[in-house]
């Protein structure tokens, strides 16, 4: 259960802040610190225990909800620890700080051939929100979450000690920590084990389907002969055509493919564009796009995107940032949902329900008159991790613009469509959610993962130092 920390109203006011969730639909006030060592770190812990004030560890600050805030709390923002400590070209692992982002990795280890094994949409993440969020990406079905990629870390508790954790070594604060969303103790250090390419580009292949059923089918085919792929989602279509959109499916090139490795290994070939057609500037273009941002507005595009995929069907070469980081190809893009925001609703259907599932998502959204704006499906495995949201099946994201008139209705609508994920035994991704109720969540987890947690949470911060408004919303503290 959550501790009661009773504050005093001793903290320097020029450390208070307003936060926002990165979909802008929630936000909070916080006495902002953001140390850059180990030493600093400590004395934030100090400061909130001898003012009696939770902490809640931030990152970059992309959780679309409230997993990075809490009112009135110490917010640890760990940016500027970001520091690479080891690298070894040789084996690909690396060490480094927990501020470090995953774009400032990439580009410090792709000259030497190498990849993060497991990237999400945005290079925007820190190494250590991304272990706290336990982060996904388009190969999770043959990859697992990066988790899985990390060798060791070092985790400091609110007492102050650093605990050493592996697979051999507090292997149980090793799985609860990663995805425990920094309930546990910050993460200080980690290694991770990255991925040896031998080109800067990918073979991508775009498949048309018809419907949500043909993605699915076609995904469930093709997944165990690919390195990653990803489903696109129209859900304005309706009748036979449900669901129809475009996957993307690409592979690693082997050693020999690319003619020119050393050039397509080059910083500057990832580097993603910043104009558009060669001399608009992308940091406008989400001024253009909130022109279409209604309903009628994304009918189209979504329209227009589908009939353009049945076209472009011939294989293409994309660098890996291209092909990764869709979410950063436009900056700032996310301003075209002000002033209300956006909330991404994204849940993980076992493979013999998730048809079933993400059909009633569409037709019920679009009962309410709520439709999704943007569709990704993604296919996954289950792993080891304490609070896992994986399973043998698919995810389905989905982006709701938020309004002062439909907000109310949006959460009711998440409310509806969360009974339909239990009760195929799904479960949620916490680092987009901003809406899920405790009863939901914690239905969709074992019993016994909770009392593991909550022990953990008890020998570990037994105070209760560490919380978040979202943790507490799920009754996960």
């Amino acid at each position: 259960m959550e501790k009661t920390i009773v504050a005093t109203p001793l903290l320097p006011t020029d450390r208070l802040e307003p936060i926002d969730g990165w979909g802008m639909a929630v936000q909070s006030m916080g006495y902002v610190y953001r140390p850059s060592t180990i030493d600093g770190i400590r004395e934030v812990f100090r400061l909130a225990q001898n003012h009696r004030r939770p902490v809640v560890l931030r990152g970059s600050g992309r959780s679309y909800g409230d997993a990075a805030l809490k009112g009135e709390a110490i917010v640890l923002d760990l940016t500027r620890f970001c520091r690479i400590l080891a690298w070894d070209p040789q084996t690909g692992i690396v060490t480094a700080e927990a501020g470090l982002t995953l774009g400032d990795l990439w580009q410090y280890v792709v000259g030497d051939g190498w990849w993060p094994p497991v990237v999400s949409g945005t290079m925007h993440p820190t190494l250590g929100g991304a272990a706290g969020a336990n982060i996904h990406g388009k190969n999770n079905y043959r990859m697992g979450p990066i988790g899985e990629h990390i060798l060791a870390f070092d985790l400091l508790t609110p007492a102050g000690d650093i605990l050493r954790c592996s697979r051999d070594e507090n292997a149980d604060v090793f799985h609860a920590a990663i995805g425990g969303f920094g309930m546990l103790g910050c993460f200080l250090h980690i290694t991770l084990q990255l991925k040896k390419v031998y080109s800067g580009d990918l073979e991508v292949r775009p498949i048309s389907c018809a419907s949500l059923r043909e993605i699915m089918t076609v995904m469930a085919r093709r997944a165990p002969e690919t390195d990653y792929i990803v489903g696109w989602v129209d859900c304005f279509a309706k009748g036979e055509a449900l669901g129809r959109g475009i996957i993307h499916e690409a592979d690693y090139l082997h050693e020999g493919d690319d003619p020119v490795p050393a050039q397509t290994l080059r910083l500057e070939h990832q580097s993603l564009p910043d104009t558009f057609l060669g001399f608009l500037p992308k940091s406008m273009l989400w001024m253009g796009l909130k022109v279409w941002l209604h309903d009628l507005g994304m009918r189209f595009v979504n329209w227009a995107k589908y009939v353009a995929g049945r076209i472009q069907t011939k294989p293409y070469r994309q660098s890996h940032a291209g092909y990764h980081f869709l979410l950063d190809y436009v900056p700032n893009w996310k301003r075209a949902y002000l002033p209300g925001g956006l909330i991404q609703y994204q849940s993980f259907v076992p493979k013999e329900k998730a048809l079933e599932v993400f059909t009633y998502q569409i037709e019920t959204a679009r009962r309410w008159k709520l439709p999704a704006y943007l569709g990704v499906l993604k296919r996954h495995r289950p792993d080891p991790f304490l609070l896992s949201h994986a399973v043998d099946g698919f995810s389905f994201a989905l982006d709701f613009r938020v309004t002062r008139r439909n907000r109310e209705r949006l959460w009711q609508l998440a409310a509806d469509l969360n009974r339909a994920v239990v009760a195929a035994g799904g479960r949620f991704y916490l680092a987009k959610d901003a809406t899920l109720d405790a009863q939901s969540f914690q239905a969709s987890l074992s019993a016994e993962s909770f009392e593991r947690f909550r022990a953990l949470k008890d020998r570990l911060d037994p105070e209760g130092i560490l919380q978040s408004a979202a943790m507490k919303r799920l009754g996960l503290i």
